[in-house]
């Protein structure tokens, strides 16, 4: 599979309490005016009335949960043709008699299920004290999750696209690539129709905001990680008027290009390898060298005889090939709690055995023990990032940005190459062009980056909160994928802050702890 992929989702559970960012004075803002009975603003076109004057038929799903399904339409220019039913889960507020309104959440991705995150424990989504005024309301994009969930392919056939290990910078390797990426893009036309023209952001922006209006919202009070603040800062810029409290952690900077997606992130990673590598051997448990450099070279050592031979594992169907080995190591590099997964993986890899590694990458994927996939988030990651960017795919473009990404990921570099072969094929155009996002007249929104993000580095939160007129940026000195409910008290304090009592942290706000 050229240019493997780089999803990013999810924090974990974190302990709270109030330590301030340091930076400048913080800033109170007028109280939230979200209401439970008043539908919000509709939409001044009457062909749109029946999606935001819809009611959600909620219904215990368990876990302390409400499910329901909102209708909206599959091309949003066409709103009398077919329709597609987005779930919906919202987990009421704890306080009922202190509830401020409803809280939307998107865990990033693209292609995450927001239903699956909240189901997962509510207390890794929001705090005790969020959650308490707040009805948190999560929600699975259109074809992801269980909102008419696109299937490309066989899960046996995509096991073999995950795993394809032809080189693309060979001619009969290019072909090769090409005719599975064609092979892959076909089996989307066939299996979403209709709907695989419209999965991009655009067209999730317009389901936002119907969602927003039939929780009962005003505003738009809304939490995303990673690509969900993509969708955040582009509703940002298309209703401003309706921005409430919004909060953009892991942030994606909506000018960047493809190419520029991929040469930050290549850098992103390979800073978060070296941290693994100054740490790892402080550690007792981690035999992989007593240097930095030569933990980093260990893995360079896996990625490169993979490429040459893959590794034997358990399953004797399914050796590690080097893309297999790519995501086994990158799923381990989002948090510093699997890093020790990582030590184990590598040095089993470096004796021969993949098995470990094998193991990450299926967690990643989603795939189960049983070769089924417990979602589609790589296949919904792939149509929605060939709608939201255009690519040159010339065989002269790929081979310059494979070399620039070696140049500033000599570990990664080679694995993340050739990632525009795959909408180089794509039936449908973007219906999206990377540009700033301003969003002049919004309320204030706070955008959250980490310094150390392997997957959403800490340069697009800076270059996000630069565009947005209203843009605050919170920064956590820290590492791993996002920042609030990862573990920083200060964090979440300042978050907090902000969704409760509408307190922005101060300018040039950092936490350290």
């Amino acid at each position: 599979m050229a240019g493997a992929t780089v999803a990013a989702v999810m924090a974990v559970a974190a302990c709270s309490g109030p330590p301030q960012p340091t930076g400048g004075d913080p800033t109170t803002l007028p109280p939230t005016t979200a209401s439970a009975t008043t539908p919000g603003e509709q939409a001044t076109d009457p062909a749109y009335a029946a999606f935001y004057d819809q009611k959600i038929a909620w219904k215990d799903c368990g876990g302390g949960l409400e499910c329901g399904t909102v209708t909206v339409p599959v091309d949003w220019a066409r709103p009398d043709r077919d329709t597609v039913d987005l779930a919906v889960a919202r987990h009421p507020a704890t306080d009922p008699s202190q509830r401020l309104g409803s809280l939307l959440v998107n865990p990033g991705g693209p292609g995450a299920s927001g239903v699956a995150w909240l189901r997962g424990g509510v207390q890794a989504v929001v705090s005790d004290a969020v959650q308490a005024r707040y009805d948190v309301v999560a929600f699975d994009p259109r074809g992801t999750g269980s909102s008419q969930p696109i299937d490309c392919m066989s899960d046996a056939e995509f096991d073999t696209y995950r795993a394809d290990p032809a080189d693309p910078t060979t001619p009969a390797g290019l072909a090769e690539e090409t005719e599975e990426a064609t092979r892959f893009a076909q089996g989307c036309e066939v299996d979403a129709g209709l709907l695989l023209g419209h999965l991009g952001t655009v067209d999730v922006v317009r389901d936002l905001d119907v969602l927003r209006a039939v929780v009962g919202s005003e505003r738009l009070d809304y939490l995303g990680k990673s690509y969900g603040t993509l969708l955040g800062a582009e509703y940002a810029g298309a209703f401003p008027q309706r921005v409430g409290r919004l909060v953009l952690d892991g942030a994606l900077d909506p000018s960047s290009s493809s190419g520029d997606v991929a040469l930050v992130q290549a850098e992103g990673l390979e800073r978060s390898l070296r941290a693994y590598a100054e740490a790892c051997p402080q550690r007792s448990d981690c035999r992989l060298g007593s240097t930095a450099d030569a933990v980093v070279q260990q893995v360079r050592d896996v990625l490169s005889a993979a490429r040459q031979q893959p590794l034997p594992t358990s399953d004797a169907k399914r050796p590690l090939t080097a893309p297999l080995a790519f995501q086994g190591i990158l799923a381990t590099l989002y948090t510093e709690n699997t890093w020790s997964l990582l030590d184990s993986a590598v040095e089993s890899a470096r004796g021969g055995d993949g098995a470990r590694l094998l193991q990450l990458a299926d967690a990643y994927a989603g795939r189960q023990p049983d070769g089924t996939y417990s979602s589609n988030l790589l296949e919904a990651y792939t149509a929605i990032t060939c709608l939201d960017r255009p690519v040159d795919a010339s065989p002269q473009a790929m081979q310059a940005q494979a070399q620039q990404l070696e140049q500033r990921s000599p570990t990664f570099g080679r694995s993340l190459s050739y990632g525009a072969l795959q909408c180089g094929v794509w039936p449908i155009p973007p219906t999206r062009t990377p540009a700033p996002v301003s969003a002049p007249g919004a309320a204030p929104i706070l955008v959250v980056g980490t310094t150390n993000d392997p997957a959403t580095p800490y340069v697009w939160a800076q270059s996000l909160a630069s565009q947005l007129s209203s843009g605050r940026l919170l920064t956590w000195d820290g590492q791993g994928h996002t920042a609030y409910r990862r573990g920083s008290a200060c964090v979440d304090g300042a978050v907090d802050g902000y969704l409760l009592g509408g307190v922005l942290p101060g300018e040039n706000a950092t936490c350290t702890s």
